[in-house]
């Protein structure tokens, strides 16, 4: 039950496709014979996309969408079903992040990061819901993070964001299942992507650094885990073993994410 065990002549749609993880799955996805609509603001970078993979004689749509904009989210919806008939398959993966004290945190980043995160996923998934329901069949990814299992200082925000993801897809999840609607949640570690200011990059610890993953390899899990018709997927897979440590002895997980991030001024 829930497995996509093919994505030929799928519809797909992948919100923040300009870029990294979003752009890895659109062009894994295309290789596989589904038809994308590529949500992204930067609509210069999701035309050279589209023309990548339709040179490759696949099918895309280039579909400029701010997803924290209700009525875009709409608008863009709207098409991608004109174009390439409704959708099968929705990745909710748009997003952004920020690494920084709570208290030098802009409010209006704040409010930014939520509407865009979290209610961004929310826009698109009741863009898409409906259709899936009446013909009772679906899937639906979220791209969360481990951040939103394991909350780690100085990405407090969003941290917050992920999960409240989290949340939403574990309980429509089980809100839909029985329709024929299969969600998965996607917890990624640390992803070479543009999220990583090279900034960001010196001020991880060295393990961190060495132990990024590329996003075409988080894109090749995330198509895996559909096939299996996986609930969640945790990856590198290994991390999940936080998950139980925390559970187990809280206070020692609390000390080593405090240190690994903060060095001598965390785990305390």
């Amino acid at each position: 039950m829930g497995r996509l065990s093919s994505f030929e002549e799928k519809t797909a749609i992948v919100t923040g496709a300009s870029s990294g993880i979003g752009r890895a799955l659109a062009l894994q996805l295309a290789e596989r014979g589904a038809r994308v609509a590529l949500l992204a603001r930067r609509k210069d970078a999701l035309d050279a996309l589209a023309e990548e993979i339709t040179s490759s004689g696949g099918r895309a749509l280039a579909l400029a969408c701010d997803v924290g904009d209700r009525e875009q989210v709409s608008a863009s919806f709207r098409a991608a079903e004109e174009a390439l008939g409704p959708a099968d398959l929705l990745i909710n993966n748009a997003g952004y992040g920020g690494h920084r004290w709570f208290l030098e945190w802009d409010l209006n980043d704040v409010e930014r990061m939520m509407q865009v995160n979290f209610l961004g996923a929310v826009y698109c998934t009741r863009a898409v819901l409906d259709s899936m329901v009446r013909r009772g069949s679906g899937w639906i990814v979220f791209m969360a993070s481990v951040a939103g299992r394991i909350a780690p200082p100085r990405e407090s925000v969003y941290a917050a964001s992920k999960f409240a993801l989290v949340g939403l897809a574990s309980a429509l999840s089980l809100e839909v299942e029985n329709l024929g609607i299969h969600v998965l949640t996607v917890c990624p570690g640390a992803v070479r992507t543009p999220f990583f200011s090279e900034g960001d990059l010196e001020e991880l610890p060295p393990v961190a650094r060495r132990r990024m993953v590329a996003p075409e390899e988080l894109a090749g899990a995330v198509l895996g885990a559909l096939r299996r018709g996986r609930r969640e997927l945790t990856y590198p897979r290994w991390m999940a073993l936080a998950y139980a440590v925390q559970g187990l002895a809280p206070g020692f997980t609390r000390r080593q994410v405090g240190r690994t991030v903060l060095g001598e001024r965390g785990g305390k």
